[in-house]
């Protein structure tokens, strides 16, 4: 049948447009009239493809009979048939509807101008340059460049998939090592940017754009895999969404533009139009998962708060700041209530109108929390609270949906939105929100907390968290933020292989994994995690670095976040040693607190009972005349149980018998128990590491906790067993205090409760205070000597520190008088006073005290603040002045160092001195001309015989009156402890220091010592201190241990080299001097610190 050349409904021209520049009176070539000399020729071909046409559409409509005809031959039901055929019939009307929407999208983009026009009733011609829109303005001119680089991006992703993804392919999995590209295009259809909005950046140095995308593409990816004659792939797809742009930072050099981060504010919508076997995701119920998962994927990383980084410079500062920035703030959700809602349930076919049961689905970006249900209610109280982080304002929206729970299918009962930065603006907003789509209303409270960068509030904050009634979660004090950035020297699995790492971190039943880096024990992973914290003055942050089949550990690490309440802008950034792990092992991290404050002044936080002037500005004390004032006290008041604290140390040692709680195969395969101890005592707690696998775990770990005479006192211990989801209970004990507080010791085996078997090995042991520095030398020896490696170290003292009043304070703005607290510190910990109202010469009356590991270098630091004034005055008292003070003790006025104020304080020093540690030492009461010091050294881990449970250490420690030490060498000396342990069989070294090194160049070295137990020269004997910089007379304090028994220990050297390194940019190593010790000359019970001379390499050797 011919067609007439001015028929226009050819579809011919429909596919392929006249091109603009053609004038509109000229035919296109296609209707000239056909030469008559060529007679019948066109009519040959076009009657052989009908005929091949025909032959086509008969052999498909006989392959659709080949189905049944089996069905008959093999006797099957003709159930089988019709199911068939039903899941045929199903596959091919979502297909229509696949290709009927893309080809309207792409009929709607190819007529986008003629359809403007026609709809605005203009003539067919370009909008004016005047024509625009509200906020969001046209970017022809960008589409114009896209869709001239889009063919050479076409070119750049068949590259990038034949060359990188396709071996990568292959290689990670046997099956897969025939998969190819066959096709790689991504057609003729760019993307489109529909509009441009550019926001006022939040800082001058940053842009920010969204862009309003909209791909409608031919894009066609065929794969193969020959193996097993498999075909599959994609063939139109459609991707809608709003991609934020931001350009930071801006610089004042080239390219201005530091980076480029971009995101998808919210999901995008993506159809996907599946070719050969994945024509199975087609199948309904497969597509929209199928679908889902694949913006999933997309999810993963390019929607918030995942973002994707293009940094352009090297060497770009903060990347992981960069790449997952600390939110803008966070929004406490409180669903109240709905009302009005329409009723969904029906009975007796509709004839009963029922009611609802509904629930809530809340997001927020990727965040999304789901209500409980209430059943037959149409106007529902849940009263349920959840907390989202919010990244970017304005863009995020809170998206509230209220379904009716059904057995099948739940309807929809209605939505609301609201743009996040209304809550901003509000502070707190609380109203009723109208649902779209449906009827009735819900009620929300929504409240902005800001994030704060140091913890002056955080008492302030859980004081308030406490009287909020919250669920299914109590109310969150602070945020934190992880950013995991690499790992160094990890041990290796077995056979010398590479560990495919990656990390598990957990606070409390919360754990997020990162993802696995394959094939080194060097990873960089730079992933950020985020968690919700309730009080970071207790919770700890657990971090297990394993093999990717998560049954190889390759180190641990726990950190108590209160660490981070005392660091500068509440932030860590460092290298962290890692347990159970290789000598050299550590991780990377960036570790950011960030307190969550509701800033409002419609909210008031309620005061605690008892306490004098929190905030109750009308009992602040009346300032009389200087003639009726009482005369001021010179000394301290404290009651009379101050200082009477002493200490407890928890020597957790072993257990045996526990019970098995790991199960693999569904519970077939009966595997063992990774268990870890928790211990509560006195308001602290306390965690073991975790023991991997193994029923009878040894920890031998310690722990310090300050502890008060009070009757009744217990310590409450519980053994669990790790998990990755919620941690299996293993058994609970609880030892009185009674006992221990009396005689000093106790060393038991307890037997665990509410389980079948397992007990567990405690020792404790009361250290009381001595007002005396005459032991200070030889506890500290003590405490580096007993010191285990899993466990923190010890103390050496307790600080007892009494603050009664302050005086004479600057006045706040030359008038009224400050409200003012105080805070007390000494290292990583501290101690903040009651705030007292209004007065100049506040009166505080509290009493700390502290745990000192090293007296002779720490210090104590207090700090007067006024709120809202900042800081009034500060001083700082170093506890090397306590130990020449008359009984360890100070009692006077101290000045503070803004020259006006000062503070009235008792700071009491007590010595701990360990009776029961293994190691004897001397008493206050020998004189140096004693007997008992021309003894020779007695070290009972030398006796492999013994078999106390309490084993006693027999040492004498160097007093003050030792002969004279030799002067160092030329090269300089070197302090060394070398013992053996026999309990642990240890091997135990500590370097303390060096003093007098060879300086051979303008600048003095940066010293460290490297330690190898020679014959073996291998990595796993190898040890190393760390590196210090600039200097002669390094101090380092640092133990190393190896596990050998004490023969083998015997027939070992132990190499020690001082080295230094030549440059930033060189691997060299500059060898100071070393010494190399033969461990069977050295009587390893000796145990004591000694000065060895450093010698050259001929030297030595």
């Amino acid at each position: 049948m011919e067609r007439s050349p001015g028929d226009g409904s050819s579809p011919s021209l429909v596919d392929q447009p006249s091109a603009p520049s053609d004038p509109p009176d000229q035919h296109p070539p296609a209707h000239t009239k056909p030469d008559l000399s060529s007679g019948n020729q066109p009519a040959g071909p076009g009657a052989a493809g009908e005929a091949l046409a025909l032959l086509t559409s008969f052999g498909r409509r006989l392959l659709v009979l080949v189905p049944v005809y089996l069905a008959g031959a093999v006797g099957l039901s003709v159930g089988f048939v019709l199911f068939g055929l039903a899941l045929y019939l199903g596959w091919r009307r979502v297909r229509d509807e696949k290709e009927r929407s893309l080809r309207a999208a792409r009929q709607l983009l190819d007529d986008e101008e003629r359809l403007t026009a026609k709809t605005l009733y203009m003539s067919h011609r370009e909008l004016p340059a005047w024509v625009s829109f509200p906020d969001v303005e046209k970017a022809e001119w960008l589409n114009k460049i896209v869709a001239q680089v889009w063919p050479f991006l076409g070119q750049y992703m068949e590259k990038l998939l034949a060359e990188t993804v396709a071996p990568a392919v292959r290689g990670s999995n046997t099956h897969l090592q025939t998969f190819t590209f066959t096709r790689v295009e991504l057609g003729e259809k760019p993307l489109r940017i529909v509009g441009v909005k550019v926001h006022p950046g939040q800082s001058k140095e940053q842009i920010l754009l969204d862009l309003n995308i909209s791909y409608v593409g031919d894009v066609q990816i065929d794969v193969e895999v020959k193996k097993y004659f498999c075909k599959a792939g994609v063939k139109g797809m459609q991707l809608h969404g709003v991609l934020r742009v931001i350009l930071e930072p801006l610089m004042g050099d080239l390219p201005i533009v530091g980076a480029v981060s971009m995101f998808f504010i919210r999901r995008p919508t993506l159809d996907i139009n599946w070719t050969g076997m994945t024509n199975l995701l087609d199948i309904p119920g497969l597509s929209s998962l199928s679908d889902t998962m694949i913006m999933d994927s997309i999810a993963a990383f390019l929607v918030l708060p995942n973002r994707l980084l293009v940094p352009l410079v090297p060497d770009l500062h903060d990347v992981a700041q960069l790449r997952s920035p600390l939110p803008r703030g966070i929004i406490r959700i409180h669903l109240l209530a709905a009302r009005g809602l329409g009723s969904k349930d029906k009975y007796v076919k509709g004839l009963i109108e029922g009611k609802s049961d509904p629930y809530a689905l809340v997001r927020v970006g990727t965040q999304a929390f789901c209500s409980r249900v209430i059943d037959e209610d149409l106007n529902p109280q849940w009263g349920e609270t959840y907390e989202v982080m919010v990244h970017e304002v304005p863009g995020q929206e809170i998206e509230v949906e209220v379904f009716d729970k059904d057995p099948d299918k739940d309807d929809f009962l209605g939505r609301m939105k609201l743009d996040v930065g209304k809550v901003l603006q509000a502070g707190v907003l609380d109203d009723w929100f109208p649902l779209q789509g449906g009827q009735g209303q819900v009620h929300l409270k929504l409240e902005w907390l800001s994030l704060l960068s140091n913890a002056e509030k955080l008492e302030q904050v859980l004081q308030w968290n406490r009287g909020v009634s919250s669920r299914p979660e109590p109310p969150s004090a602070a945020i934190l933020v992880v950013y995991l950035d690499r790992a160094q020297d990890l041990p290796l699995k077995k056979g010398n292989k590479e560990p495919n790492p990656m990390v598990q971190l957990s606070i409390q039943d919360m754990t997020q994994e990162s993802k696995a880096v394959y094939c080194t024990n060097s990873p960089v992973w730079e992933e950020a995690f985020r968690f919700f914290l309730q009080d970071p003055r207790s919770q700890e942050l657990d971090v297990q670095v394993k093999d990717d089949s998560r049954a190889l550990t390759l180190g641990a690490l726990t950190l108590p976040l209160a660490r981070l309440l005392t660091a500068s802008e509440l932030t860590l950034d460092q290298w962290f040693q890692l347990s159970s792990s290789g000598p050299n092992s550590r991780l990377y991290m960036k570790l950011v607190m960030r307190i969550l404050y509701l800033d409002s002044s419609e909210v008031h936080f309620p005061t605690v009972p008892g306490t004098p002037g929190a905030w109750d500005l009308d009992e602040s004390p009346q300032t009389g005349s200087s003639v009726d004032a009482p005369p001021r006290p010179s000394h301290t008041t404290p009651d009379s149980d101050f200082g009477m604290e002493s200490v407890l140390r928890i020597h957790v040692l072993e257990a045996q018998d526990l019970i098995a709680k790991d199960r693999f195969l569904g519970g077939l395969v009966k595997g063992k128990s990774d268990p870890y101890v928790k211990l509560k005592l006195a308001g602290r707690s306390f965690r073991s590491r975790v023991v991997r696998e193994d029923l009878n775990p040894r920890w031998n770990e310690i722990f310090e906790v300050i502890v008060t005479s009070i009757p009744g006192q217990e310590l409450d211990i519980e053994v669990f067993d790790k998990d990755l989801d919620k941690d299996d209970f293993l058994g609970r004990c609880k030892v009185s205090l009674t006992a221990v507080l009396n005689t000093g010791f106790l060393d038991e085996w307890l037997t665990l409760e509410d389980v079948p078997s397992g007990r567990l090995h405690l020792r404790l042991e009361r250290l009381t205070p001595r007002p005396t520095a005459a032991e200070l030398e030889e506890v500290l020896q003590v405490n580096s000597l007993i010191q285990t490696q899993k466990s923190a170290e010890l103390a050496a003292a307790l600080l007892s520190v009494y603050l009664e009043r302050a005086d004479e304070l600057p006045l706040r703005k030359g008038t009224k008088p400050p409200s003012t607290y105080a805070t007390l510190t000494v290292g990583d910990t501290s101690h903040k006073t009651k705030t007292i109202a209004q007065t100049a010469a506040p009166v505080w009356d509290e009493s700390a005290s502290f745990l000192i590991r090293k007296p002779n270098t720490e210090s104590l630091e207090l700090q007067v603040r006024g709120e809202g004034t900042g800081t009034l005055g500060s001083f700082s008292l170093p506890l090397s002045e306590l130990l020449v003070a008359d009984q360890l003790c100070l009692d006077h006025w101290f000045p503070l160092n803004n020259g006006q104020g000062q503070v009235l304080l008792q700071a009491q020093l007590g010595i701990l001195v360990s009776q029961h540690s293994g190691v004897e030492a001397h008493s206050p009461s020998y004189s140096p001309s004693s007997s008992s010091l021309s003894e020779e050294p007695e070290l009972w881990g030398g006796l492999p015989h013994s078999t106390s449970s309490a084993p006693e250490l027999r040492q004498r420690l160097p007093h003050g009156d030792s002969p004279p030490e030799a002067p160092p060498g030329p090269l300089g000396q070197v302090r060394l402890t070398v013992w053996y342990y026999s309990e642990e069989r240890k091997l135990v070294s500590i370097v303390h220091s060096c003093r007098a090194l060879r300086q051979n160049g303008r600048d003095p070295p940066d010293p460290y010592v490297s330690l190898l137990l020679l014959p073996d020269k291998n990595r796993g004997t190898k040890r190393k201190t760390s590196q210090k910089k600039r200097t002669l007379n390094p101090e380092f304090t640092e133990r190393f241990e190896w596990e050998l028994l004490l023969d083998e220990a015997l027939r070992r050297k132990l190499d020690v080299s001082v080295k230094s390194s030549s440059s930033f940019m060189s691997r060299e190593r500059e060898l100071l001097g070393k010494v190399q010790l033969d461990l069977a000359e050295i009587d390893l019970s000796q145990g004591a610190a000694q000065w060895y001379d450093l010698m050259d390499d001929k030297g030595s050797s």
